[in-house]
């Protein structure tokens, strides 16, 4: 009689079975150690062909399928978290099938990492601009389950936006293709869009065709150091209004961030005689070689000087360089500080200094000596506000409060009409936020959609979805 194992094992080459204890052990467990799952199996296949045959074989089965990608989520999202489960990588199907610079267009396999879709769309004199910390090791399937968002957001969209066309293996083992280069095509309802962003609960996308842009000739790179947010919202406003549209990135740090970085990291420090309370990164780029980003940079000193403790602008590609680094290692010092309480949340821009008076006087109030240190994408309404201890407040404490704390903060985000998940998902980790704040309507929408297209539960179960499988 043939096992389960292996039917499994017969619907991908021998390369595609993967049994080494590290692979397996990694691919069950998320990055930040929050989750750990078990598989009855690890599949790498090699093409769409064989993803159907997975997913096909499992539907007969009854066997539940976890997609993962390169495995950087913050979520849990790609593992699994329940019996009868098999996760397919789709690190395999790495391939850069087409590069149109004509049609500014990118047609890959998802299991690509971004890195090399960057290099590739650099080989064309173009750009792929999706900004991400990750990005030597995530893959665009993931980025686009996910609908990463990144430091680039501010000028080009979230991932959603910058896709034409996928392939996707359908809940019934069918493959929808429609890898198309079209900027307009309004024949019927658009489809792409259902599974960006799902994270994998309706579909494993195998191949997409991308939007590419011109690659900037010029750019320019400023360190500010706003009295308070008031002031950096008003520059980044500024800053938009004078650059005609080449506004690339607006990063506000919390001083706290930089001190951490200074901490653990004594090369990394802000070029200022002082510490600062408040950092905004701000890069400006241009297709035009004689374009004047830097002069754009000194106007906007110039209108703000009353409301700045200091500025810099990079001399050189090097310096521009360190800045980002400066950004890059914030999380890494963080970790470093012991247990924190991560917060992805998203706010309208003019709401974020009343959110961030009014939370840090509610979370002194209840527990007085935590440090918040909070960082992001300012340009997009996108904040990283996080939890840390302190020489107070110990990791256990903090710990015991997570619940308390989180419920204060999200709270106060969806109060001022945001979101508690901006760019990270939803996966394991927020099903009982996703339950708590999402209307009746939207849970019942979403449910809709899960059952018409995955009637069976084959994908990625009791992810995203507080309440079905």
């Amino acid at each position: 009689m043939t096992t389960i194992e292996e039917k499994l094992r017969a619907c991908v080459d021998e390369e595609g079975w993967i049994t080494e204890p590290e692979a397996l052990q990694a691919a069950t467990q998320d990055v930040r150690g929050l989750f750990q799952g078990q598989a009855l199996a690890l599949l790498r296949p090699a093409n769409t062909a064989q993803v159907a045959a997975i997913v096909r074989l499992c539907l007969q089965e009854k066997l539940s399928i976890v997609p993962q990608g390169g495995n950087t989520g913050y979520v849990g999202g790609a593992i699994p978290n329940g019996e009868r489960q098999v996760i397919v990588s789709l690190a395999r199907m790495n391939q850069i099938l087409e590069v149109d610079a004509q049609n500014n267009t990118l047609t890959l396999e998802a299991g690509c990492i971004l890195a090399d879709a960057q290099q590739a769309a650099q080989t064309a004199e173009r750009l792929l601009p999706l900004g991400l910390s990750t990005h030597k090791r995530c893959q665009i399937g993931g980025n686009l389950s996910t609908n990463a968002g990144g430091t680039s957001v501010l000028r080009y969209g979230n991932t959603r936006d910058l896709v034409l066309g996928l392939e996707v293996v359908l809940g019934n083992g069918e493959v929808w293709s429609n890898l198309r280069g079209l900027r307009k095509d309004n024949s019927g309802y658009d489809l792409k869009h259902l599974f960006v962003g799902a994270e994998g609960t309706l579909g494993i996308i195998t191949a997409a065709v991308l939007k590419l842009s011109p690659q900037p000739l010029s750019t320019a790179t400023a360190l500010f150091a706003p009295k308070d947010v008031g002031c950096a919202i008003k520059l980044l406003n500024f800053l938009q209004e004078i650059s005609d549209q080449r506004l690339d990135a607006f990063e506000y740090i919390q001083g706290e961030c930089l001190q951490a970085v200074k901490q653990f990291y004594p090369g990394l420090v802000a070029p200022f005689s002082c510490d600062c309370p408040h950092y905004v990164l701000a890069e400006l780029s241009s297709g035009q070689t004689h374009a004047d980003l830097s002069g754009l940079l000194r106007w906007a000193r110039a209108e703000f000087y009353d409301g700045l403790e200091a500025f810099q602008i990079a001399g050189d590609e090097q310096q521009a360089r360190y800045f980002w680094q400066l950004r890059a290692a914030i999380p890494r010092a963080q970790n470093q500080l012991g247990f924190s309480l991560k917060h992805d949340i998203a706010l309208p821009i003019s709401r974020i200094p009343e959110f961030l008076q009014d939370t840090q006087a509610a979370i002194e109030n209840t527990l007085p000596g935590v440090q918040i240190a909070a960082f992001g994408h300012l340009g997009d309404g996108n904040l990283h506000y996080n939890l840390l201890p302190s020489s107070t407040i110990n990791d256990q404490i903090l710990q015991s409060y997570s619940d308390t704390l989180s419920q204060l903060v999200h709270d106060r985000c969806m109060a001022l009409q945001g979101s508690f998940s901006a760019e990270h998902g939803i996966g394991q980790l927020k099903k009982n936020q996703w339950q708590q704040y999402k209307s009746p309507i939207e849970q019942s929408l979403s449910r809709t959609l899960k059952t018409a297209l995955d009637p069976q539960g084959v994908f990625n179960p009791n992810k995203v979805l507080a309440d079905l499988p």
